[in-house]
């Protein structure tokens, strides 16, 4: 046994020994106590202990589900509370603080679950700990990617340390579930998104385990501090996680940092960068419905022990905190929502960002490390020691800048020809008015020219990577069954970077309104043909565009079919079809009013 393994296993037996807490008469210790973490329990071993669980302690544990995998499997949910709060609606009326808690979204990354079952026996057999649910309602998914978690082997984390056997990333149809929260094609996700609709928690965590580099840290966070995030949760978020919980959290025995995001895979030194998130991500998909939310990396290398610890701490420390809230975040949030709601036309919203070139400087606890040339990968391969703990200051690449902006509408109007786009907006819970009879309005649209496609398939998807867009006033007709999305509602921003073709994760870069982008109608050539001699002899200065382009362009000269398109793509029948012509459009105040009409 090496002395790195002496390390990690000193490390793991202490744990176990500070945190295995004693059973009461009957015996609740959970699998992984049980196992000294070196395994941790299948589904069906999850859900007997939490059925045993919610029978011994009916009044304060309740297991349910929020839906069904592919494979048949049901999404579990377990609600903690004092006072039998254990639906949407009784937890709302309660005015306590709601928390919702996520793990295994990522299946192979499984702490938080073994986290939860020894986090809801205390809460359910210890007064102290009970307690702490007289002020919050603890709700929590102790698997999300449930078939993924049973796609089990000792094979599908190479980086990770423990346990013996885990999960994998993906659900049975192949889908990383934490790509999947605006775009929604996984139907776990389609429960999900219906699950926090009808809950509507004010906090929500996400715990997974790291990859990358080495380092002393056994705790990771990130929360959604630039973007559309409301003031009031944001103030609330800060304070509360940065100054109360994450150092009430290091007191129980951790080292706490940022999400430590290398700019340089082989030399941690030369800085961290924020990895950007985005509403693909669980964190900035919560951020839009203006809720508050912390990203939870355990560390892979740290034994499984000492993580499973690090989130049930984490979780505690939250709950500890919550408990001296007096209802601080459920003010916030009910203010964020009335903000939002409440803006004028015309606000300027962020809908894609980068990471800023400005840095901060950030105080690195790392481990000494050596690289050596690699004649394998022609890079080099890093070495950690983690024997020779060592300081760095290094800079902290931390603030998000906008890149792309939109200024918000009175409402978006979605066409009736377009039923998928509305169901979409339908399973986010977007509020929506149905104009039930033809109308003509004047609108704004965009036009979208030069698409421009991601060649490899990302999560079943061909991301629009970039287009030219152009906006112009119109007087459009529509059909009965056209859907008007308005913006004076809580899910202004969702909406927002659902609809607007700039926003970095809409459902016009996921693909959804790829064909209009698509040419339906074409020209015989010998109808080409004399279309473009008219065209020629009614304008001269199309000729000499005309040839300018056979000069400049080769390719575009040896193409007959080509040649031929120049001049059907100016003539009426080509623009006739739209092409381009992106058909979610904008109203003002006035073009709002007259639809409701």
């Amino acid at each position: 046994m090496n002395l790195r393994t002496l390390v990690l296993a000193a490390a793991a037996f202490a744990a176990c020994a500070n945190f295995c807490i004693a059973a009461p008469a009957a015996d609740w210790t959970t699998p992984a106590e049980k196992a000294k973490f070196q395994t941790t329990p299948s589904y069906a071993e999850t859900r007997a202990y939490l059925q045993r669980l919610a029978q011994a302690a009916p009044g304060t544990i309740h297991l349910s589900r929020f839906g069904v995998s592919p494979e048949g499997r049901d999404l579990m949910l377990v609600v903690a509370a004092s006072g039998g709060e254990f639906t949407p609606q009784a937890a709302r009326a309660s005015g306590k603080t709601i928390l919702l808690v996520q793990s295994g979204i990522h299946a192979g990354e499984i702490e938080g679950k073994d986290a939860a079952l020894m986090l809801l026996r205390d809460l359910a057999f210890e007064p102290k700990r009970a307690k702490l649910l007289d002020y919050t309602i603890l709700v929590w998914l102790p698997i999300f990617n449930v078939d993924g978690h049973e796609h089990s082997t000792p094979f599908n984390r190479i980086n990770q340390n423990g346990p013996a056997r885990m999960g994998y990333r993906a659900t049975a149809q192949n889908l990383n579930l934490n790509r999947d929260y605006m775009k929604v094609d996984a139907p776990e996700m389609r429960d999900w998104i219906a699950l926090f609709d009808a809950w509507q928690p004010d906090l929500f965590f996400d715990i997974h385990t790291t990859d990358g580099a080495d380092f002393q840290y056994d705790f990771t966070w990130y929360m959604e501090q630039w973007g559309p995030l409301p003031a009031p949760v944001q103030a609330w978020q800060t304070k509360a996680v940065e100054q109360d919980i994450l150092p009430a959290f290091e007191k129980m025995g951790h080292l706490a940092a940022p999400y430590l995001s290398g700019v340089d895979h082989n030399d941690i030194t030369k800085g961290i960068a924020n990895f950007g998130s985005g509403p693909r991500f669980s964190t900035g998909y919560v951020a839009l419905r203006n809720r508050a939310a912390v990203l939870v990396e355990t560390h892979m290398l740290k034994p499984y022990a000492v993580r499973v610890k690090a989130a049930h701490d984490f979780v505690l420390a939250t709950l500890e905190r919550l408990a001296r809230d007096d209802g601080a975040l459920r003010k916030a949030v009910t203010q964020a929502d009335t903000e939002v709601a409440a803006r004028g036309t015309g606000t300027s919203l962020a809908v894609a960002f980068e990471t800023s070139k400005e840095s901060v400087p950030f105080t690195f606890k790392g481990y000494e490390f050596k690289t050596e040339p690699s004649a394998i990968s022609g890079d080099v391969w890093v070495h950690y020691d983690p024997r020779k703990p060592r300081t760095w200051v290094i800079p902290n690449f931390r603030d998000l800048v906008p890149t792309r902006s939109v200024t918000l509408p009175s409402a978006w109007l979605v066409p009736s020809g377009w039923p998928q786009i509305i169901d979409k907006l339908r399973q986010h819970g977007v509020r929506m008015e149905r104009i039930d009879h033809a109308i003509e309005l004047g609108v704004e649209r965009h036009q979208l020219d030069q698409p421009k496609w991601q060649q490899a398939s990302f999560e079943g998807h061909h991301m629009l990577r970039d287009f030219k867009q152009a906006s112009v006033s119109a007087r459009v007709a529509f059909a009965p069954g056209a859907m008007l999305i308005p913006t004076d509602q809580p899910l202004a921003n969702l909406a927002a970077n659902l609809l607007e073709p700039a926003a970095a994760d809409s459902l016009l870069r996921w693909g959804l309104f790829d064909a209009i982008f698509e040419q339906k109608e074409y020209a015989d050539a010998r109808v080409a043909e004399q279309v473009a001699r008219d065209m020629l002899a009614k304008d001269p200065s199309l000729r000499a565009q005309f040839e300018e382009r056979l000069k400049s362009d080769p390719e575009f000269a040896k193409s007959p079919w080509a040649r031929l398109g120049f001049f059907y793509e100016r003539s009426p029948w080509y623009a006739s079809q739209r092409i381009g012509a992106y058909p979610v459009v904008r109203l003002d105040a006035a073009a709002l009013r007259e639809a409701r009409r």
